[in-house]
């Protein structure tokens, strides 16, 4: 019984462990931010109007990633909290078909906003090579962080993040 009692605390700290695990760098100021002009799973047309004096958190996620599975419900429950009044939670399922992304939210009950990119194009755009990577674009509409790794997006140091973007 105390054996499975320290396994259970031993995966408890490891979850928390991952979500320290994450990198967060300036996005480099000659770097334009690409053009957001995106159609969701949903087939929701995403427009630069749509972001228009919002913060935008462009997530860039695959099912095959841990990390990401890992973030994705705390994006979620992000997504949920603040609604698309300020905040916008914008997932990119990366080099995966579509239905694939879908069934996988479908399944684990995430409403995230997401866009598939099966080509990794918009992955490309924003230079992402690690994931989950997080774009954060203020709400002048200039990405100013990059976030590599997984982060608990509910959490305190999370939203001063976001404050920062208004």
């Amino acid at each position: 019984m105390h054996g499975c009692f320290a396994l259970l605390i031993f995966i408890a700290a490891c979850s928390q462990a991952a979500f320290a695990q994450y990198e967060k760098t300036p996005w480099p100021k000659l770097q334009a931010t690409p053009s957001l002009l995106f159609t969701d799973l949903e087939q929701k047309k995403w427009t630069p109007n749509e972001f228009k004096g919002r913060i935008v958190i462009l997530n860039f996620w695959a099912t095959w990633c841990e990390p990401c599975k890992e973030e994705l419900p705390s994006l979620d429950a992000l997504a949920e909290l603040e609604g698309n009044e300020k905040i916008v939670v914008l997932g990119i399922n990366v080099n995966e078909p579509a239905p694939r992304a879908l069934k996988y939210l479908q399944t684990h009950g995430l409403k995230i906003n997401t866009v598939s990119d099966p080509e990794s194009n918009w992955a490309r755009q924003f230079k992402v090579r690690v994931y989950p990577t997080t774009i954060l674009i203020d709400a002048s509409g200039k990405a100013r962080w990059r976030v590599m790794g997984a982060v608990d997006w509910t959490s305190s140091t999370a939203r001063q993040w976001l404050e920062s973007l208004r």
